[in-house]
């Protein structure tokens, strides 16, 4: 991966728009993933809608999962490269004791629920015996070139009951059509075989790079091909983040936004067709990666708004591929849950890359700070403090916000008072992470709220933040109070609060 340079770019250049393609478009229309808006409706009209906009099966059970891992494995792998030009000898891909077992094992211990398999990256080599290209490990050493890499994770996945997904590059820097039209169907040809012979696959992850390849030509991309394809063959799979499902969070450092909207709006504004919204199926404004993509003020500003989110993509080590150089430089278990509160924390998925090494493993560098981090999570929320707690004002039945269930939800009506709740601790009580969630089956709707806490007769405040959306997780100093209260200050509509929580945080910050 290490995209930073040229992702940044191709996905200004229109990728990501390509996900509004009138196919997907008209699936996701019956399922109210997106509406159609135009220049004439009001900020109150437009606020409307957002609320009302929810997610498709698809995309909750990915949002669901909050742990995704990436495996990035090739031919770089062996070559010391980030992206491989298309010119490596293929005798080069010889692991010597790959065990995919490993690799899900590992990230099942850790908490991901679901691993995506780089099969084929820029340079072209593919990780399964394609028909499409004599580039595959069919010419490599390794198994006399019957091996299946693609399979084995595949198999692995299914036995240990963890999501499987696939990256597809685009871009080609070996394929001979590359640049051609005869290279959608190459394309084509490799997704069907991805699709067709490994069971479920539940994700499928498109790059935004597009370079030259080795005709020096640059490809235009059949993505509303691509996209139906895989709508026929894996119709649960989602499609990321060059795609209509699941955007890139616009960022490789695990970070996501403060203010994170999964509503968004989508589509540039055809300035000469008098606001007659009909054609949908172009670039979204703008390159998605700013600051905020979702507030009031932005809602007018494509011409749909969707249901399309964030997933936040990063490394365990400083590159995607596996170097010796930085087996010491493996992010440690405080700065993964640190990664951890600020993309899953922020209505987010995290999509960790563990990359294997030259033997076909992850090193015990790797796989020890998966163990400590999750070690540090689940002594983190072991205990959600407010389990005993009693409501007193006007909310009196808090069972739905504890019960560990984002299907079930308290409603505010945001009418006089109605827009918050005071619990009392029942007795003195010591935290320092907030935990909320809404019921995003319901849509996305809180844009502002604050935690305040009882101290020497008056509330102060503890933790104030904008969005929550599917869970956000606040950090601040610790507390030692018996009474709180949750205040939502600004919302769409009627927010419905699905899970609270207060957790103390003791683990070692270093």
């Amino acid at each position: 991966m290490g995209y930073n340079n040229i992702r940044k770019n191709s996905l200004k250049r229109a990728t990501i728009g390509l996900a509004l393609s009138s196919i997907v478009l008209s699936s996701c229309a019956q399922q109210k993933n997106f509406v159609v808006i135009n220049p004439s409706m009001s900020e109150t009209e437009l606020v409307e809608i957002a609320a009302n906009i929810v997610p498709t099966p698809e995309q909750l059970r990915w949002q669901r999962l909050e742990l995704t891992g990436f495996i990035h494995f090739g031919i770089n792998t062996f070559t010391g490269r980030e992206w491989g030009e298309g010119k490596d000898d293929p005798k080069l891909f010889n692991p010597t004791e790959l065990d995919a077992r490993q690799w899900v094992k590992a990230s099942k211990d850790a908490g991901i629920k679901q691993v995506i398999i780089t099969a084929k990256h820029h340079d072209g080599f593919c990780l399964w015996p394609t028909k499409t290209t004599e580039y595959s490990l069919k010419n490599s050493p390794w198994k006399d070139g019957k091996g299946d890499v693609v399979r084995e994770v595949a198999d692995a996945c299914k036995e240990l009951g963890v999501g499987f997904g696939v990256y597809v590059s685009p871009w080609d820097r070996n394929h001979p059509t590359y640049g051609t039209e005869a290279y959608n169907d190459v394309m084509v040809a490799q997704l069907t075989e991805l699709l067709t012979q490994y069971g479920q696959v539940d994700e499928v992850w498109f790059d935004g790079a597009n370079g030259e390849g080795p005709n020096g030509k640059k490809q235009v991309y059949d993505f509303e091909r691509w996209y139906a394809l895989i709508r026929k063959l894996q119709p649960q799979a989602v499609i990321a983040v060059s795609g209509p499902d699941v955007r890139w969070v616009g960022t490789e450092t695990g970070h996501g936004r403060e203010e994170e909207w999964s509503v968004v709006p989508v589509g540039k504004k055809n300035k000469t067709d008098n606001g007659s919204q009909t054609k949908v199926d172009t670039p979204p404004a703008g390159d998605m990666r700013g600051s905020v993509l979702g507030s009031r003020s932005q809602l007018k500003d494509g011409d749909a708004l969707k249901w399309y989110p964030a997933e936040t993509d990063v490394s365990i080590r400083p590159g995607w591929f596996y170097h010796e150089a930085e087996d010491k430089k493996v992010k440690t278990p405080a700065y993964l849950k640190e990664i951890y509160f600020h993309s899953v924390g922020r209505n987010g998925v995290l999509l960790l890359n563990i990359p294997p090494d030259k033997r076909g493993l992850f090193t015990d560098y790797d796989v020890n700070a998966l163990k400590e981090w999750r070690g540090k999570l689940d002594e983190i929320f072991k205990e959600n403090l407010l389990k005993d707690a009693k409501a007193v004002g006007k909310v009196k039945n808090i069972k739905s916000l504890l019960d560990g269930n984002d299907a079930t939800h308290h409603l505010f009506s945001m009418k006089g008072n109605d827009n918050e709740i005071e619990m009392d601790l029942k007795g003195e009580k010591t935290f320092n992470v907030l935990l909320l969630q809404e019921n995003i089956s319901k849509g996305q709707r809180v844009e502002k709220f604050i935690l305040e806490y009882w101290e020497n007769g008056q509330w102060k405040k503890a933790a104030e933040g904008t969005t929550i959306g599917f869970k956000r997780l606040l950090e601040f100093p610790t507390i030692t109070t018996s009474k709180v209260r949750l205040r939502i200050l600004s919302a769409r509509l009627q927010p419905a609060l699905a899970e609270i929580g207060l957790y103390l945080d003791t683990t070692d910050k270093k």
